[in-house]
């Protein structure tokens, strides 16, 4: 009975700081008469434009001097990429440890179709 009325105290005491909180948590908008005209602060305006100045300065559109180039970069990385592919195919394909699996369970096999 005693736990039973502690948590009925604390669920109050809860309730309470709850109800006390409940009036700062939201705010009230202004009522209709007292609108004004936004005011905006020149500190925003600066921070806006601070923000918004790197796109302003021009760069180079051009990361290549020609059509030529790029197309060699492409090229390149193709050819690159078509390597190490091979080279991992290879690898898969030549393991000297499957190949030897493969060669000592053939002998295995011919052992015991020998003894059998």
């Amino acid at each position: 009975m005693a736990r039973a009325r502690s948590v009925l105290l604390s669920n109050l005491l809860l309730a309470v700081v709850a109800c006390m909180l409940v009036p700062s948590a939201f705010v009230a908008p202004k009522a209709a008469g007292q609108v004004a005209g936004t005011e905006v602060d020149a500190r925003l305006i600066a921070a806006t434009f601070a923000g918004l100045s790197p796109l302003a300065v021009e760069q180079p559109a051009e990361a290549y001097d020609s059509v030529v180039a790029m197309l060699q970069s492409w090229l390149f990385g193709g050819i690159v990429l078509i390597v190490i592919y091979g080279a991992a195919a290879l690898a898969s394909l030549a393991n000297p440890l499957t190949k030897r699996r493969e060669q000592v369970k053939a002998e295995v096999d011919a052992i015991r179709k020998g003894a059998a």
